[in-house]
């Protein structure tokens, strides 16, 4: 059976109303090119950033701009309990989370000595940690207390996931009037590799055992274990069938439901949003499904050791720019992506031209080869 969704009207009625009428977002094409065309004057091999100078085009195209600026930039760590810790998919307790994320809030999680690196600022926010404290430093805007067991029910109400989206969403807008250039979306939640795996393996009907890793640490029982509660949870609310919104309900997490509403407001905001791992990958396809042409807006860091994280790709056709079998979460991942952007920005912005230093310009060929 599949889950009831009441509040499905209120997830389509809200998409609409945030997008505009429902239209799929755009980059501007007319800044993307002038980016493109800067790109071809500074004195280097035509295309030699790869990825990089892709990116800041795409940059430029998101905020109809060529002038790409990366000054301000946050990174959102969205923290959650998962129900499904209960079915002992996972090395340690739940309570892990509120630990981590109340130390965030202070200033000492491994986040926020990355991002202090790369001068990023970091706000947390508790969208679903099963603890009714208030933490010192971390933004409280709890759907519930954690999400339900999903083998024993669905993980979540229409209107806790609507409410998690919308407070993503909101964070974005947020973002855009107090002058952010770039965001980035972390997550914490003991748990959230097992929600992932469900929700990527339900909307690409694709088996458990090719989505599932070892998480924060598994073994080999553990691994399997996870694998056996994932196909339970797709098989017991039919999710082969189900949409998006119905999957994020019945087996998803608030911290996927918040990123993929921190997603979709970039794209209708216009402000680029670095994905991060596994997490990421799983909310960006929740997101894309939702209000296609999301992921025109995303900016892939890392390839997640995670088995998630490939086939989310491939399913939107991204790559990732790092692959160092990373694996940490928090946006760490992410943050790490800025220092790449500052650096191909620092060519972009002040790289010598070929006229400049007395130099014929590369030309492109149609065979795509870079030649002098």
């Amino acid at each position: 059976m599949n889950p009831k969704i009441p509040d499905d009207q209120k997830l389509q009625n809200f998409l609409r109303d945030a997008s505009g009428g429902n239209q799929k977002p755009a980059r501007n094409a007319e800044a993307e090119e002038a980016a493109r065309a800067h790109w071809n004057t500074i004195a280097k091999p035509l295309h030699s950033l790869g990825r990089l100078e892709d990116i800041l085009v795409q940059i430029a195209g998101i905020r109809g701009n060529a002038d790409v600026r990366l000054d301000r930039r946050r990174v959102f760590v969205f923290c959650a309990d998962n129900g499904i810790t209960e079915e002992g998919v996972t090395q340690c307790g739940r309570e892990v989370t509120a630990k981590v994320a109340e130390n965030i809030g202070k200033g000492g999680g491994n986040i926020c000595a990355i991002a202090g690196e790369a001068h990023c600022d970091v706000f947390p926010a508790d969208v679903g940690i099963a603890d009714s404290r208030d933490f010192p430093g971390v933004l409280k805007q709890k759907a519930a207390e954690g999400t339900k067991d999903f083998l024993k029910e669905p993980a979540m109400s229409g209107e806790e996931a609507l409410f998690a989206v919308r407070t993503g969403f909101e964070l974005a807008e947020r973002s855009v009037r107090e002058g952010y250039d770039i965001l980035a979306a972390g997550e914490m939640g003991i748990g959230n590799t097992t929600t992932s795996a469900a929700v990527t393996a339900a909307l690409l009907h694709l088996p458990a055992d090719q989505l599932t890793g070892r998480g924060a640490g598994l073994d080999d029982a553990g691994l399997l274990r996870k694998r056996k509660v994932i196909e339970e949870g797709i098989a017991k609310y039919g999710l082969e069938q189900a949409d998006a919104f119905g999957v994020l309900c019945a087996v998803g997490g608030f911290d996927l439901a918040a990123t993929a509403g921190l997603f979709i407001g970039g794209a209708v905001r216009h402000i680029p949003v670095v994905m991060d791992g596994c997490i990421s990958a799983a909310a960006a396809l929740i997101a894309e499904r939702l209000l296609p042409g999301t992921k025109d807006f995303l900016i892939p860091s890392h390839l997640s050791r995670e088995p998630i994280a490939t086939a989310v790709f491939r399913e939107l056709g991204m790559h990732a720019v790092i692959d160092a079998d990373l694996a940490l979460g928090e946006g760490t991942g992410a943050v790490m992506m800025l220092h790449l952007l500052d650096s191909a920005l620092a060519v972009y912005r002040t790289g010598s031209s070929f006229s400049g230093i007395g130099m014929e310009a590369y030309r492109e060929f149609e065979t795509g080869e870079k030649k002098c």
